[in-house]
């Protein structure tokens, strides 16, 4: 039942993928964390060269004061429209402040970034983090994802859906003898919170993504796609371009789309001495080159 209405919300969040193909058709965004250096000096210019590029879809990392970028949400999504790029995703940690315990409700706040998200066509509002306290004892993580599911019917109301997006604690830390991810998997709702799984951050855990994605399948409509390659300094991993690291992310990219995923955002962090614009041009190659 979870999987059958994982599939009815997104043929509802993706009328355009229903109408065009069904389920093999994807769509391809790009984290703006990918170029924050970029963003932060010269937004305009940035988001102007992604779209030459090729890019048409985007994911936010920067929603601060009620603003992206330091546009409002109005003045955002004009630039988006007069590029011709869409954003279907972004990034935003709910924290434990944004929930009025004596309201038992979220802060104005919050529901101003619910807001401005509806209003900007995102399908999915994302927490990218956990604060180490939402999930220092067994009591403390199900209670949070008590507020996960709630801000899935919230975001619902809006036409949009909750998602949460690993690092990689969540697959080596334990409580009661499971780990944080599946402690998250089983006690949210299928049908109101989407796991955004990072198959880069996952692997600097030692858990593989294919195995995962077996694991609780329906649950990843929407994911990023991350290679991971060995540090100079032998200190663990790090992003790189894709198809150039050890993840085996084209295996891990096609198994989730059989399996149901609509959009895949591209993310890299580090760049290995190229200029991470640059770095955008080949993963999209890359992507292209995968029929994505």
């Amino acid at each position: 039942m979870k999987t059958s209405s994982v599939a009815i919300a997104g043929t509802a969040l993706f009328p355009q993928i229903a109408c065009s193909g069904g389920k093999n058709k994807t769509v391809t965004a790009l984290q703006l964390y990918s170029v924050r250096e970029a963003m932060g000096s010269d937004p305009k210019g940035t988001l102007t060269r992604l779209a030459e590029m090729g890019y048409t879809h985007v994911e936010h990392a920067n929603y601060v004061n009620h603003k992206f970028y330091g546009w409002t949400a109005q003045e955002f999504k004009k630039v988006l429209d007069d590029l011709g790029l869409e954003m279907p995703s972004g990034h935003t940690v709910l924290t434990m402040n944004h929930w009025d315990k004596q309201q038992n409700d979220f802060t104005d706040e919050w529901k101003r970034l619910v807001d401005d998200a509806a209003y900007m066509g995102q399908e999915y509002v994302v927490s990218p983090w956990m604060d180490a306290r939402m999930y220092q004892t067994y009591d403390n993580l199900i209670r949070f994802m008590e507020i996960f599911n709630t801000c899935g019917e919230l975001c619902k109301k809006s036409g949009m859906r909750f998602g949460y997006h690993n690092h990689d604690f969540e697959f080596s830390e334990t409580l009661n003898g499971e780990t944080v991810f599946d402690l998250i998997m089983k006690n949210t709702d299928a049908d109101k919170v989407v796991m955004q799984l990072d198959m880069g951050n996952m692997y600097m855990a030692g858990a593989l993504a294919k195995d995962v994605l077996g694991k609780f399948p329906g649950r990843y409509d929407n994911i990023h796609v991350k290679d991971m390659v060995a540090r100079d300094d032998g200190q663990g991993y790090e992003s790189t371009v894709l198809g150039n690291g050890v993840v085996g992310a084209r295996e891990v990219t096609d198994m989730a789309k059989k399996m149901g995923t609509q959009l895949f955002v591209i993310e890299q962090e580090a760049y290995q001495g190229k200029d991470p614009m640059d770095c955008m041009k080949e993963n999209l190659a890359v992507m292209k080159a995968w029929g994505y």
